[in-house]
């Protein structure tokens, strides 16, 4: 390479990138198991979505192993959640491909983490977001369109792509991140690849939906500024923009946010219904309590997504407090904050903790795992976290995933046990007014998505 394009492509390693690049082969090695794994239809609740997951489940299957083999420039890795640091990466949900409903279209979306560190000092905004589009898109592209049939069942194909950017000052070092979310037309994606000349496929840009860090953004290919979106056509079903917050500047960067309208269209499937109404997909028995305090007709006004943006917006302040506290009290997960979410209509607050404790896959079964998740762990910080979570007459409960990591051969992995658990009970079971069964038996509990009925001493 020479002086003048090292100049304007340089990219920094920052100490979290050589990081990755240590742990790069070991993801190549998850990658033959665990990386291959693809979200079952039976995890999906929106019926919609659950018939598109099964009608093209091996092609999906196909598209995940193939992403796996390509030699991106930097490690790439397929997540549930995009702006993870490489230590995060190695224990996330790797299945990043789904179809989701977004902006009122069904979207097969491909979310991912890609580990190259752009130094700002060198590449504008725009230059870096082409960059990661020509280095990770561009190639997806055409993975799609060799692994998709081209009359695939959905409006759109779109990928969410995290990258690091590095800055140094005399007095810091500082790595942040940026995502960039491109959304096409269905005929688009599968044109981009074959269309003709830079000028052809920044028309097809113009004609996408395009965001950066949650802002709609003019990408600009080979150009150091983004174009005027004052020019961009916005005509068409689903070009409608998400709510932004203010765009961070080239100065002061700072991790990503959660941006009310994105992050609730690609949410992790298992945790929040895609449309008002849905009835879960996932498999389990249901005890008449159950039934009697869970299943039972939905409220007079069911509760949406846009609700849940209202409170998120409404409350934010608390969770931040609620969020900073709990990382060192509570063992809350960094990359998945408090969070309101929809359940079968109802409103709850979704919470994700690391559990401490350590387990044997090969040695222990889910229902014992899940039960010692909630007696030895979980159980204890009920309590204290009730007392810290806002008051809100909407909220129907908490919807608690526990994240549990497994020794096992030949790679260890991590298994997710959701704790879905309505406030009466829950308050009841705090003050000694209940048992610890008998909330299991009032709430829903799921493992890697899948329902399952817990008894906690016939497991012990």
């Amino acid at each position: 390479m020479n002086l003048q394009n090292k100049m304007y492509f340089e990219i920094r390693l920052s100490r979290s990138f050589a990081f990755g690049l240590l742990f790069g082969g070991f993801l190549l090695i998850l990658g033959n198991g665990n990386a291959f794994a693809q979200i079952s239809p039976a995890e999906i609740r929106d019926s919609q979505l659950k018939e598109l997951e099964g009608t093209y489940f091996q092609n999906l299957m196909t598209l995940n192993r193939g992403i796996a083999a390509v030699k991106f420039p930097f490690p790439f890795a397929l997540s549930r959640y995009a702006g993870l640091d490489p230590q995060q990466q190695i224990e996330a949900d790797s299945r990043g491909i789904e179809f989701v409903k977004f902006h009122e279209r069904v979207v097969l979306k491909i979310t991912g983490n890609y580990n190259a560190a752009y130094n700002p000092a060198l590449l504008t905004q725009n230059q870096r977001a082409s960059r990661a589009f020509t280095d990770v898109v561009v190639p997806l592209l055409g993975l799609v369109g060799k692994e998709i049939p081209v009359d695939v069942t959905c409006n759109a194909i779109g990928f969410e792509i995290a990258y690091h950017v590095r800055r140094r000052t005399k007095n810091s070092d500082y790595e942040g991140k940026e995502i960039l979310v491109v959304v096409f037309d269905k005929a688009d994606a599968f044109g981009y690849i074959q269309s003709s000349g830079d000028p052809a496929r920044q028309e097809i840009l113009k004609r996408s939906e395009i965001y950066l860090n949650g802002d709609e953004f003019g990408l600009a290919l080979g150009e150091r500024e983004p174009f005027n979106l004052e020019t961009k056509d916005k005509a068409g079903p689903g070009r409608q923009a998400p709510a932004a917050e203010p765009r961070t500047s080239e100065t002061t960067a700072a991790p990503p946010r959660r941006v009310p309208g994105l992050s609730q269209g690609w949410p992790p499937p298992r945790k929040l219904d895609s449309q008002p109404g849905t009835k879960s997909g996932v498999a389990g028995a249901t005890s008449p309590v159950e039934n009697e305090k869970i299943s039972a007709a939905a409220p007079a006004v069911a509760a949406t997504p846009a609700d849940a943006d209202r409170l998120q917006a409404k409350y934010q302040s608390q969770l931040d407090a609620l969020a900073k506290e709990g990382a060192a009290r509570f063992h809350f997960v960094d990359y998945a904050p408090p969070s309101f979410v929809v359940f079968r209509e109802r409103l709850y607050l979704q919470l994700t903790l690391r559990n401490p404790l350590a387990f044997d896959k090969d040695s222990s079964s889910i229902y014992k795992r899940a039960a010692q998740s909630f007696d030895l762990f979980l159980a204890l910080q009920l309590k204290a976290l009730l007392e810290k979570t806002p008051e809100i007459a909407e909220m129907e409960g908490l919807d608690i995933t526990v994240v549990n990591q497994l020794a096992a051969k030949p790679s260890p992995s991590s298994e997710a046990v959701e704790f879905i658990l309505p406030l009466k009970p829950l308050r009841e079971f705090v003050d000694a007014g209940i048992t610890n069964q008998e909330l299991i038996n009032r709430s829903i509990i799921l493992v890697n998505g899948v329902r399952i009925a817990l008894n906690l001493q016939l497991v012990e």
